[in-house]
């Protein structure tokens, strides 16, 4: 049996074929760099939201109730900083296994 060393797996390609962008913003890049400027973008939209709570409770109104929702933002953030990470790495580690088997 002889093995084909010119085959290129496709996945392979998949994990470096530049994404096809139709008037989207982001300029150029791979599917993996989107990927993270996508939860670059999430985690930043939950960093707003906050830093707006933050400034209602600094402000005067400290009730249960605002505090209560600081908290349940900041858990999110929690989460999804996790959840980024957990993916990122993921799929790093994956290109890099597939990468290592070429």
């Amino acid at each position: 049996m002889t093995t084909n060393t010119n085959y290129t797996h496709p996945l392979a390609l998949i994990a470096a074929a530049p994404m096809q962008q139709s008037g989207s913003k982001g300029g150029s890049g791979h599917w993996f760099e989107a990927m993270a400027r996508a939860w670059g973008q999430t985690l930043d939209a939950q960093a707003g939201r906050i830093q707006q709570q933050s400034e209602i409770v600094a402000n005067g109104d400290d009730t249960p109730a605002a505090i209560t929702e600081l908290s349940t933002q900041s858990l999110k953030m929690s989460f999804l900083s996790n959840s980024s990470h957990t993916a990122i790495s993921s799929v790093g580690q994956a290109l890099d296994t597939l990468a290592r088997k070429q």
